[in-house]
């Protein structure tokens, strides 16, 4: 699988570390009312869709930038790489 790198190019997927879902960049606030249970669910439950997905990914071997892929888990097919920088900071989540 080829993943286009938005600042590197077309890099091989071996380069890169799947580390999952890209609600991840949603952490909880630990101030909020039950923020016990949102960490929980944070931290344990996870969709496993067949299909598109939005998914994070690590350049572990090149420049160590976290990716916002969105592709299709069926095919392998990749319609969206975003830096995770970006798509954290157009939520205003900062980064």
């Amino acid at each position: 699988m080829i993943i286009d790198h938005p600042l590197l190019g077309p890099r091989d997927a071996g380069e890169f570390v799947y580390l999952g879902d890209a609600a991840l960049i949603d952490r909880p606030n630990p101030q909020d009312d039950g923020a016990s249970e949102k960490f929980h669910d944070y931290l344990y439950l996870r969709d496993n869709p067949a299909g598109w997905h939005r998914e994070l990914w690590y350049h572990e071997q090149g420049d160590r930038s976290w990716l916002v892929l969105t592709r299709n888990t069926l095919t392998h097919e990749i319609t969206s790489v975003e830096l995770a920088r970006d798509v954290a900071l157009a939520r205003g989540r900062g980064a």
